[in-house]
């Protein structure tokens, strides 16, 4: 099975866009957390070899994809905190993420290319939705592998401050021992009050 290629990027150079930026979030489905965008702007003389959707390599081969990336890219990472996700929901927090993120690239872009079938609202650059992007297009993928990496390193510092919940782990998903330790430990600041198992502990006797 073949990864993912140049081909949107070539495509995006063919209409005119000189500089073309991979996004892509991570973090939408946890309990606890916040969500987080990267933005990457390859140089197609120097993309590192291996990008892949993040999902799909180990964590060693993400660590050195990680520097690989940061070492021949522009970069930029953004989040989206639990107060943003329970206030706007977490589709629209996802996309302010992203939107974050391109506007901290160190040049603006000509076009974004985005991971799913929707645009952020309000994006103010000409943007290219790609349904499962993190595994067709490079940009994407590299942005997805930067995402991951930065969010698990806020997960396993939130775990030191939390302990018990196992997010050094689940990076705040719903694992058994997630869910065990709510039940045992409570609700912190750092989950996801709108999120249904949250808001059920919170005011289901209330």
């Amino acid at each position: 099975m073949t990864g993912p290629d140049y081909s949107y990027e070539s495509r995006a150079i063919a209409e005119g866009a000189r500089i073309i930026a991979g996004v892509d979030e991570v973090g939408r489905g946890p309990l606890a957390g916040p969500v987080t965008a990267a933005a990457v702007v390859l140089d197609a003389s120097r993309i590192p070899d291996g990008l892949n959707d993040s999902k799909k390599l180990t964590e060693r081969r993400r660590l050195a994809l990680y520097d690989a990336i940061f070492a021949n890219a522009e970069v930029s990472i953004a989040h989206a905190t639990v107060q943003e996700i329970d206030e706007l929901n977490i589709l629209r927090a996802s996309h302010l993420a992203m939107t974050r993120a391109l506007d901290g690239l160190p040049r603006r872009p000509d076009i974004a290319l985005i991971d799913g079938n929707m645009t952020p609202r309000g994006l103010s650059i000409p943007a290219r939705t790609i349904i499962k992007g993190d595994a067709l297009s490079v940009s994407i993928s590299a942005a997805s592998i930067v995402a991951k990496i930065c969010r698990d390193c806020v997960m396993r510092d939130l775990a030191q401050h939390y302990p018990g919940y196992g997010w050094e782990t689940n990076a705040g998903y719903p694992s058994k021992r997630h869910k065990e330790a709510l039940q045992n430990l409570g609700v912190t600041p750092h989950h996801r009050h709108s999120f249904k198992p949250i808001h059920k502990m919170l005011y289901q006797d209330k």
